[in-house]
């Protein structure tokens, strides 16, 4: 194993360190806990939108928290749930009169300590809301039971955007909701990754073999085989999203190339004109293209694809507006 750590037991301790001593006027901790991480510039009656998971997979989540997205953000060990005191403790500090809106990843450890934390509000009279994003088509047939992956990025700037045009706690559940009803991804891994703790790979490949819909913890895909070309999996991708969402010609989606932690940009915009000219071709119309990092898998090699159906303007506007935090910015 070959990493700029000092201890893998304090892998997520010192990366917190870090990231608090760089930016110590957009994010803090409270409860004296590193992992209780929420912003700094705490806004009076807005509705305050948390996120919680496992380290590794940066800029997911922590990243999101920043202005016109998230408020708050439960950190857990790699690949690892926060506890419900932690998320209860970030809710505590970031509500802010209006309630609170939690927004996470479907796994069944993060449901289990959010429900937690939503019940301790609620004994403390404040109220809150729960979504999860399961945007991960092929991780189930079920659209109840799949995962949540880099689709939830859609949710963030939509439940983000609502919460900060001051919109109500239901009000910014439903833009949340909207974007997760018009969201889907499929994703493929070429390498496996290290996690610090195990110091050795979690999964093997083979040296020409790629795993097409593995989940960003390394759970199974849908068939291990050949490494495709670019174009072939975004042909495959697309057909398994458009099977499951099927787009009429005219209508317009936003789509996010993500990179898994060690794919190049290059690479990336490779995937992304495949993807941009297969729509082309179905009349299905581009509005905006994300590429870059948007939820890794530590050093893992691979991408996925997700297409989001821009339902209205109102949700065009939603993804639009801008947004900064110390990893994301949009203008």
């Amino acid at each position: 194993m070959k990493k700029l750590i000092n201890a893998p037991e304090n892998y997520t301790d010192d990366m917190l360190r870090g990231i608090y001593a760089a930016h110590p006027s957009m994010v803090k901790y409270v409860n004296n806990d590193l992992r209780c991480y929420c912003t700094a510039r705490k806004k009076s009656g807005k509705v305050a939108i948390i996120t919680g998971g496992g380290t590794g997979h940066l800029p997911l989540f922590l990243g999101y928290v920043g202005e016109n997205l998230l408020d708050g953000c439960g950190v857990g060990g790699v690949f690892q749930s926060p506890s419900s005191e932690q998320i209860y403790h970030v809710a505590k500090e970031v509500e802010a009169g209006a309630g609170v809106l939690f927004l996470y990843g479907n796994y069944t450890g993060d449901i289990m300590n959010f429900d937690m934390a939503a019940e301790m509000l609620d004994m403390d009279d404040i109220a809150s809301q729960s979504i999860v994003g399961a945007d991960d088509v092929l991780s189930n047939k079920n659209t109840h039971a799949r995962r949540g992956v880099a689709g939830i990025f859609f949710l963030y700037k939509c439940a983000g955007a609502k919460a900060a045009e001051m919109g109500s706690l239901d009000e910014v559940l439903a833009a949340a909701q909207k974007a997760k009803e018009n969201t889907r991804t499929v994703g493929f891994a070429l390498t496996p990754c290290v996690i610090p703790e195990l110091g050795h790979s979690n999964f093997t490949l083979a040296e020409n073999e790629m795993a097409f819909g593995m989940g960003i913890h390394g759970e199974p895909g849908v068939w291990n085989g050949p490494v495709k070309t670019a174009e072939e999996l975004a042909k495959e991708s697309l057909e398994e999203i458009l099977a499951d969402m099927p787009l009429a010609a005219g209508e317009e989606v936003c789509v996010l190339i993500n990179g898994l932690g060690a794919t190049s940009q290059e690479e990336l915009y490779i995937l992304s004109g495949s993807v941009r000219h297969i729509l082309d071709r179905r009349g299905v119309r581009t509005y905006r293209t994300f590429v870059g990092e948007y939820a890794t898998s530590m050093e893992m090699a691979g991408a996925s694809i997700s297409v989001c159906r821009m339902a209205d303007k109102e949700m065009k506007e939603w993804i639009d507006m801008p947004a900064h935090t110390p990893f994301y910015t949009q203008v």
